[in-house]
């Protein structure tokens, strides 16, 4: 496809768009962010913004190794994941809605024959349950997790994976996320990134184009869509 131009003139479809999943097409971010503080409570120590933004999007490696500098607990790093890991999945038996907007962009491709697909750092027991909750189980027609690859974001592997599974180059595809870990696995992988803020002062700047939102119209502009 190559990278549209930041206005959307003679922006052709992709022939797929891959979204990750928590923060840019379900609000889980919130629960993930729910989860982190309790985390953190439970030792004794707030869970400032900055926490959140090394955190977002990271994979569970990296998670852990940063939980183990901010908390104080070297070698750590395997348990307080698996304590995160529990949290987490309990907020998951709350509401789970999509992003705004998502739901339209996604249905707004699919009618117009590009197909989308889902690349997330999660785990796949998380990936699911949580599509499960959002009623999106059959909505992607790739799922790929950090479970499926042998290295997970910022590494290409998992974008390089969707186009394969999508029979696809990825120069065709479109990848769309919210964190500076997702931006530089998709532009590795050889797609075009639409950045879209999650959390305030996340640096998306390595993304083709930023957006504040799956809602606005320079976005679905660049997709050949009208909005």
């Amino acid at each position: 496809m190559g990278a549209p131009s930041p206005t959307g003139e003679g922006a052709r479809r992709p022939a797929a768009v891959v979204f990750d999943n928590d923060g840019t097409f379900l609000e889980t971010e919130a629960a993930w962010s729910r989860a982190e503080a309790e985390l953190f409570r439970r030792r004794g120590v707030p869970f400032l913004p900055e926490h959140k933004r090394r955190l977002l999007g990271t994979s569970f490696a990296a998670a852990a190794r940063t939980l183990e500098e901010v908390l104080g607990e070297p070698g750590g790093g395997p348990a307080i994941m698996r304590e995160l890991t529990g949290l987490v999945h309990d907020e998951l038996d709350g509401p789970v809605p999509p992003m705004p907007g998502a739901e339209d962009l996604v249905a707004a491709l699919r009618a117009a024959d590009v197909r989308v697909a889902m690349a997330t750092n999660a785990a796949r027991s998380f990936a699911e349950k949580a599509l499960r909750r959002a009623g999106h189980t059959e909505t992607f027609s790739v799922l790929l997790t950090a479970d499926d690859v042998a290295a997970p974001k910022p590494a290409p592997d998992i974008y390089v994976a969707a186009a394969e599974a999508l029979g696809l180059d990825p120069a065709d595809c479109v990848a769309v996320e919210d964190s500076p870990t997702g931006v530089r696995a998709a532009r590795a992988a050889g797609m075009t990134v639409l950045g879209v803020s999650s959390f305030p002062g996340v640096d998306l700047s390595e993304a083709h184009h930023r957006h504040p939102s799956l809602e606005d119209p320079a976005l679905w502009a660049l997709l050949g869509l009208a909005r």
